[in-house]
C-alpha cells in the first residue's frame, strides 16, 4: 500500500468530492462545520457548501490535506489557523482553551474523512502527521484539536470526524481540557 498526502488545491477538487462520498456527512458537510455560524450552515444546501470549499481549497496556503492510497483519494484533514474556523470560539467545550482566540500563530485540526474502504488501516495518523508537518511550514505556533475518547464511550464512525484521541496522543499531543469525558482538547506545541 503506497500512501501519498498532498495540499488539498482546485485540481484536486474532485479527488477532495470522492474522498467525501465514501460514507459519513463529509458530502453534505464539505467540511464547512467550523466555518459557519449555525444559521449560516442551516441557511446553507450541499452545492453552497461546494463552492465555499472550492475556494477555500484554492487558496494558499491550503486549509486541508489530501490522502490518496494507491492512487486513489482515500481521506482528507482540516488544519488551518483557528481564526479562519469561527465556529471554534463559538462552542462552549472549546472555552478551555489556553490560548487566545484572536491569535492566527494557533491552528487547529478540525476535520477527518476517511473513505470506508480505507478505514482500520492507520490513514489517520499518517493524516494528523502531515498535518502537523503542514502547521509547522506555514508558521503555526500552537496546533490544537478537540478528538474524541473512545475509551470514554462508543461512537458511529460518523461521529469521529474530529479525530480520535488515542491518534492525538501517539504524535505528541497533551490534554489540556476534558470540557466532557468523551471531549477532548490537546494541544501540541510546534515552535520552541
Amino acid at each position: 500500500m503506497t500512501i501519498t498526502i498532498v495540499p488539498a488545491n482546485a485540481e484536486r477538487f474532485d479527488d477532495v468530492e470522492h474522498t467525501f462520498s465514501g460514507g459519513g456527512d463529509g458530502l453534505s458537510c464539505q467540511c464547512q462545520w467550523w466555518k459557519l455560524t449555525n444559521a449560516q450552515f442551516k441557511a446553507s444546501d450541499r452545492e453552497d457548501r461546494a463552492g465555499m470549499l472550492r475556494a477555500q481549497v484554492a487558496a494558499d496556503p491550503s486549509p486541508a490535506l489530501i490522502a490518496y492510497v494507491d492512487g486513489e483519494a482515500a481521506g482528507w484533514v482540516r488544519v488551518g489557523p483557528r481564526t479562519t474556523q469561527p465556529r471554534l470560539s463559538r462552542t462552549r467545550d472549546f472555552a478551555a482553551t489556553t490560548e487566545p482566540w484572536d491569535d492566527p500563530t494557533v491552528w487547529a485540526v478540525t476535520c477527518f474523512v476517511v473513505r470506508k474502504e480505507h478505514r482500520g488501516k492507520g490513514l489517520n495518523q499518517r493524516l494528523l502527521d502531515a498535518a502537523i508537518d503542514h502547521a509547522r511550514t506555514h508558521g503555526a505556533r500552537i496546533l490544537e484539536a478537540h478528538p474524541n475518547d473512545t475509551s470514554m464511550t462508543t461512537r458511529s464512525a460518523n461521529e469521529l470526524y474530529r479525530g480520535i484521541l488515542s491518534v492525538f496522543l501517539n504524535a505528541g499531543f497533551r490534554e489540556i481540557a476534558r470540557p466532557k469525558p468523551e471531549r477532548v482538547i490537546v494541544q501540541l506545541e510546534l515552535s520552541t
